[in-house]
């Protein structure tokens, strides 16, 4: 399995958000975008999800242009925004019978990513009481029910507490070690340990960037 992103391209008005954005990545592999805020990064995800269109490029799923196949990528690929689109008034459990048969949820919260991420504490509490943590855990659980191979998730960890993270980072761990693709977003290098390779996002291009502890070096590439 092989995701290549070909020459995606992105304009508002007269402003260029993304020009020419091309990488790949094979099965079992985690690709990490940093960026400064409103470089792109999180337009990037959104085209790639089908949220909104790119005005030009491909996503090839092993040879097969997923952007002229909505149903096909809607099944292949899940999706965290930076916020948590989840109903507030509706439960933890509610939220997720939207995108779960009951008996799907009922074994994946006995022993599937559902326990993993820690669902089962906090059911039936509604979202309107939950803290950050609890949202973003419930979103990454929601987004994939389908068990999607690939998985687009921008800046899933941000204000989480350590569990929360370690959480987090044991499922995309293992995701990975099930043949797995991740495009993870992020602002935290920490979160870069997940990644097999890298890139700057700045003025709407990526760069291959590698991380080998300097901060200062990463911060002046945005």
């Amino acid at each position: 399995m092989e995701i290549v992103i070909e020459h995606i391209r992105k304009k508002y008005g007269k402003r260029e958000i993304l020009q020419d954005i091309s990488f790949r990545a094979c099965a079992g592999t985690c690709i990490g975008i940093l960026g400064g805020n409103g470089c792109g990064k999180s337009t990037l995800l959104s085209i790639l999800a089908g949220v909104q269109p790119a005005d030009g490029g491909r996503f090839l799923y092993d040879g097969k242009d997923l952007f002229a196949y909505p149903r096909q990528r809607s099944a292949l690929v899940g999706y965290v925004p930076q916020g948590t689109p989840l109903l507030e008034e509706l439960t933890a459990r509610d939220n997720l019978l939207l995108w779960y048969d009951k008996s799907a949820m009922d074994k994946e919260l006995n022993d599937g990513i559902l326990r993993t991420l820690g669902i089962h504490t906090f059911l039936k509490t509604p979202v309107s009481k939950m803290s950050g943590g609890m949202k973003k855990r419930l979103s990454i659980g929601c987004a994939v029910a389908s068990h999607p191979p690939i998985l687009l998730m921008d800046e899933p960890m941000a204000a989480l507490d350590l569990a929360c993270k370690q959480e987090i980072f044991r499922y995309i761990t293992g995701l990975k070690q099930a043949g797995g693709i991740v495009v993870l977003v992020t602002h935290d290098v920490m979160e870069l340990a997940l990644c097999d390779k890298c890139y700057v996002m700045k003025d709407g291009r990526l760069t291959p960037y590698t991380y080998e502890g300097d901060l200062d070096g990463l911060v002046k590439s945005f």
